[in-house]
């Protein structure tokens, strides 16, 4: 008899037995527990309160530090953890199961009043499930029926060995030992996500104004390096240096830029001396969209092309997708279509065009997808435009959306190929977004060049909660765009400034005598959009008034034949005479940029140290308590610079 047959029904009784009392005969409560201790000296910290920000959950430990939060629906949360004399420590994304109990355990640090700083880390670090009766950290592994019949990359579904399908209770685990679903585990060698797919544009260098003075460059509102990075790091990994894509990692923050109440844009300047060395200044060039109320967006037809291959069942991928996609139809209104379009061996039409009004029928067919065979990117992306072109409606938004890993080994599958098939449907006035999904096996490059090519954008979701932010928080952002082929351009005075250079865009550089050239491709912005450029610039001594103008060109989204081309003067006024005096937006983008070109290994941050980023990242989490994103960043410095420090010590030992 198989091993799979003999370890299923052994399983199945296990857990039956396991919902109705523990290995110790106690009922199980779901919910969240820990102990609170001093880091020091190992005992319990009484009174600390933990909470989870955002809902009614908080509660008080007891004089042995314990603590219990019953009750609380599955999910991920922000956990803050406040006690006298103690750091504040927030714990990021702690995952709750149904029937399930999720321990945290954290030890404190001591600190003096003047000591206002944080401490912000994964709960992937900390914390174990205990569910149904079995006590999980995060490196155990658990087997549920459903996997025994997944499909690998490129292979129809099919019963496949048991000891080939086990798989982790959390997404979240770390790397040792790690089972894929083709077999094996991952490499001793840092690099255990096989067939990903990165590429690397090069690092801008100094460029001396006496040789060019322009600097210019399409924008790019993507903010998915980021998010790929970030699951690196929570899954105990540093990302490759070819993910890392600076410009991304400054746009994932929202920087509170005021929203023009009549113009198409609005532009925010601040400067000062750069934290990080080069013995140069800092200038940040923030633009922000026009806010289009949701009520008066245009009416979209929404086009959904599903990649529902073997790989898509890696990492419950088609079920983060099938989340992510009910999150979207819930928010469209009923003049909306919606069309689905799957590809796995080859491409077909799943689903015709269908009013919202039918909503339910969507949603039914979003849920029935399932995974299986290889990749046939290419005929599935041909029927999903070929389907948009047919129910075109003028004046409205015409919009693809790939939800895909972006494996693609069936037809030609290079974005050049696929590009050609698209281009005229690109000019009628059909967009793409493509939103990649999972780790192994991800190709970021084709994902980000259709979403650049395609006139839309790239984003990246790794867990619900970026599809959230996505679907949810910048819906109207996400479709209807304000702005189409913007390109920026900044004319420095080589009187005024030495050199200057431009942190990130590389894969955006613009030729400077193709700035008003209108044939050239540039970037699209959506309502309430925003973009952010840093610079670092060597001023002249005694440089004064104004030292360079700044152009911003961009065509109408309704009539290509209407361009518009604004100036903006930059001045010294403009730039702070010290670092610490300046908005803790300007410093966040200082930070999350000097954070990325680290983990690029960015030869202008050979001596960057990642301690002074963490110090930085926790001065922010301590100024905005209440934004998730910079505690949530904090966390992923932290981590990081746990890894890197790991990591050098390896390289000295070798």
């Amino acid at each position: 008899m198989s091993f799979s047959r003999i370890l299923l029904p052994v399983m199945i009784i296990f857990l039956v037995f396991g919902l109705l009392t523990t290995l110790n005969g106690e009922k199980l409560q779901p919910g969240i527990k820990g102990t609170i201790t001093d880091k020091e000296t190992g005992k319990p910290v009484a009174n600390a309160v933990v909470e989870l920000p955002g809902t009614e959950f908080k509660t008080t430990t007891g004089a042995d530090g314990s603590y219990f939060i019953a009750n609380v629906p599955e999910g991920s949360y922000l956990m803050t953890i406040r006690a006298a004399g103690y750091r504040r420590v927030n714990v990021v994304r702690v995952q709750v199961f149904a029937f399930a109990t999720t321990t945290v355990d954290c030890a404190l640090t001591e600190s003096s009043r003047s000591d206002e700083r944080m401490e912000s880390i994964f709960a992937s670090e900390l914390q174990k499930v205990e569910r149904e009766g079995v006590e999980l950290s995060e490196g155990d592994i658990i087997m549920y029926d459903h996997e025994v019949k997944k499909s690998a990359p490129g292979i129809m579904a099919a019963p496949m060995p048991a000891e080939q399908c086990l798989s982790r209770l959390s997404q979240n685990a770390p790397n040792s030992g790690q089972w894929l679903p083709h077999g094996g585990t991952t490499p001793p060698n840092g690099e255990p996500y096989s067939g990903t797919f990165f590429k690397h544009y090069g690092v801008n260098p100094f460029v001396d104004t006496e040789d060019d003075h322009f600097s210019t460059f399409a924008i790019d509102v993507d903010d998915a390096s980021y998010s790929v990075a970030r699951g690196y790091i929570e899954r105990g990994n540093l990302p490759p240096a070819d993910a890392v894509r600076t410009e991304e990692f400054i746009n994932f923050f929202n920087y509170d830029y005021p929203a023009p109440e009549r113009d198409k844009f609005k532009v925010y300047i601040e400067g000062a001396p750069s934290k990080f060395g080069q013995n140069a200044d800092m200038l940040r060039i923030g633009i922000k969209g026009q806010q289009i109320n949701p009520a008066d967006r245009k009416p979209a037809v929404l086009t959904f092309v599903i990649d529902v291959s073997g790989s898509m069942g890696i990492d419950s991928r088609l079920g983060l997708v099938k989340k992510a996609l009910r999150l979207l139809v819930d928010q469209l209104r009923e003049d909306d279509l919606v069309g689905i379009a799957i590809y796995g061996s080859r491409g077909e039409k799943y689903l015709d065009h269908t009013s919202i009004k039918d909503k339910d029928d969507i949603l039914f067919a979003i849920d029935r997808l399932q995974t299986g065979g290889a990749t046939n990117a290419e005929e599935g992306i041909k029927i999903g435009y070929k389907m948009a072109s047919e129910n075109f409606k003028e004046g409205a938004i015409n919009r693809i959306i790939l939800c895909s890993d972006g494996v693609a080994n069936v037809g030609r599958t290079g974005p050049d190929a696929i590009l050609k098939e698209i281009k005229e449907y690109v000019e009628k006035g059909i967009t793409l977004t493509t939103v990649g999904f999972g780790m192994a096996n991800y190709n970021d490059i084709l994902m980000e060049q259709l979403g650049n090519k395609g006139n839309g954008h790239f984003a990246y979701v790794d867990n619900l909660e970026q599809a959230k932010r996505i679907f949810i928080q910048n819906l109207t952002g996400t479709l209807q765009v304000i702005a189409k082929d913007v390109k920026i351009q900044i004319d420095f005075d080589p009187e005024k400034v030495r050199s200057y250079r431009l942190l990130g865009y590389e894969n955006r550089d613009v030729d400077d005598d193709k700035f008003r050239d209108d044939k050239e491709d540039g970037g699209e912005i959506g309502s309430g959009h925003d973009v952010t450029a840093l610079y670092e610039i060597k001023f002249r001594d005694g440089a004064s008034g104004k030292f360079a103008t700044l152009f911003v060109r961009y065509k109408n989204p309704d009539a290509d034949d209407e361009v518009i081309e604004s100036n903006f003067a930059l001045e010294m006024k403009q730039i702070k005479p010290d670092f610490a005096n300046t908005s803790s937006s300007f410093r966040l983008a200082a930070c999350a940029a000097e954070f990325a070109e680290i983990l690029r290994e960015s030869y202008w941050a050979k001596d960057g140290n990642l301690g002074e980023v963490l110090k930085l990242a926790q001065e922010l989490s301590f100024e905005n308590k209440d934004d998730d994103d910079i505690i949530e960043f904090t966390a992923m410095v932290s981590r990081a610079k746990k890894l890197w420090d790991e990591k050098e010590l390896l390289s000295k030992d070798d």
